[in-house]
């Protein structure tokens, strides 16, 4: 393996445990032309020795990954409309009770989170780089700014709004190499009793479920409490509170504040020992990971080729960002997979990145159904296979790979 750089968070030494080898900007989806311009890089994941920060060792710059054309919609899921619509209530209950309460979310998409603050009458900030969906928020009349949050943008909202009681972030704060200028930012903004909430994939749930497609480019970090415990000591808060999620396949939500403002709560104590226990951290799990990768990938190819020889027909349903790490690594192209159900339009009519498999519409699916659907939007099954009921009442079936390759 190549030689590896320092923690961005502490300094300490990285220990490289995978490499995926060369991968493509994963929501980078392309048209026929744009293929011989394509950027890739290699996709390799390394955990510090002293921190125990899972990260990746090459990163991709902000602005290939966050375009004016980024083509993530989150209010495109049921499940997880009603998942950001919970958070904004909990929110408005107990921490945004007092007039003039500001909350600010950083990485707010199309606003699918602050439209129920909105609703309340509470005042609010969305803070989201790419244009095209930060305008989607605004057309709903959200409050929003497009930029990148970080420590100059948290000093201009200070001036303009003050200070936040809430700074929250879901599926964005991984996504960040610059961690100490927004916890430089959060610092400025953040009041006195205020607290920072951020939800990501957990890395256990990633070892545990072997679900190595959560790795991409847009994942800078892979948070268990251990490292998110000392990232947050690092730079002068502390954890106090952490909830496991069941959304995009195991995620936790962490609340950070002030050193003092807060009671930790018991359970940040029973996760660090359930790590522990796990040995989330140490060599042997890390290397059981890996071999769990290789296996599922061979187990996937040879389904798929079996099916391929069999002369049954194959389409992948969701063009999610974490296909690109599965087809990429497993060698999966329009051969195999001839191509990917999307209800996105932004994605239909152009390629999957790297693989370059045709995205289409849901229409063309259900047009035709295939034998079998590879489902790489599976963290969304149980939505899915509700709306695409009637696929497997003509007999179609499911091919998922997590937590091991099987067939519904």
């Amino acid at each position: 393996m190549s030689a590896t750089p320092s923690c961005r968070i502490c300094g300490g030494t990285l220990r490289e445990f995978f490499d995926f080898g060369r991968q493509p900007v994963a929501d980078a989806f392309v048209t026929p032309g744009e293929v011989s311009n394509e950027f890739f890089y290699r996709l390799a994941v390394a955990m510090c020795a002293t921190c125990t920060m899972v990260q990746l060792v090459e990163g991709v710059p902000r602005e290939r990954m966050f375009r004016t054309d980024y083509p993530y919609h989150a209010s495109g899921s049921t499940d997880m409309r009603s998942h950001f619509q919970g958070m904004a209530q909990y929110f408005l209950d107990n921490e945004l009770k007092e007039p003039g309460s500001f909350i600010v979310e950083f990485g707010s998409n199309d606003g699918i989170m602050l439209e129920t603050v909105l609703r309340a009458g509470v005042r609010h900030l969305g803070v989201e780089p790419s244009r095209n969906v930060a305008e989607a928020a605004a057309a709903k009349d959200i409050r929003v700014r497009n930029a990148f949050f970080e420590e100059s943008t948290a000093k201009e909202v200070l001036a303009a709004d003050g200070p936040a009681k809430v700074i929250y972030a879901a599926n964005t704060f991984s996504h960040v190499d610059y961690v100490d200028s927004i916890f430089r930012g959060v610092d400025a903004l953040l009041a006195p009793d205020g607290i920072f909430v951020f939800e990501d994939p957990y890395f256990a749930d990633i070892v545990e479920r072997t679900s190595f497609d959560q790795i991409y480019d847009e994942h800078y970090y892979f948070f268990t409490v251990r490292s998110v415990q000392a990232m947050a000591a690092q730079y002068g808060f502390e954890l106090v509170d952490v909830e496991h999620l069941p959304v995009h396949g195991g995620e936790i939500r962490y609340t950070v504040a002030r050193p003092a403002a807060r009671t930790p709560s018991p359970e940040v104590d029973r996760y660090l020992e359930l790590e522990r226990a796990a040995g989330i951290a140490e060599q042997p799990a890390l290397d059981r990971f890996a071999a769990n990768v290789e296996r599922l990938r061979d187990e996937l190819r040879a389904l798929l080729e079996k099916c391929r020889a069999e002369g049954k027909s194959v389409v992948g349903y969701g063009a999610t960002a974490k296909s690109a790490t599965l087809t990429n690594f497993c060698g999966i192209g329009p051969d195999l997979v001839s191509y990917i159900c999307d209800n996105t339009p932004a994605k239909q009519g152009r390629l999957s990145p790297g693989s370059h498999i045709p995205v289409c519409s849901p229409e063309e699916f259900a047009a035709s159904y295939p034998d079998y659907a590879l489902l790489f939007a599976w963290n969304h099954a149980d939505e899915i296979m509700r709306k695409e009921s009637r696929f497997q009442e003509q007999g179609g079936k499911w091919i998922l790979y997590v937590p091991k390759v099987h067939i519904i």
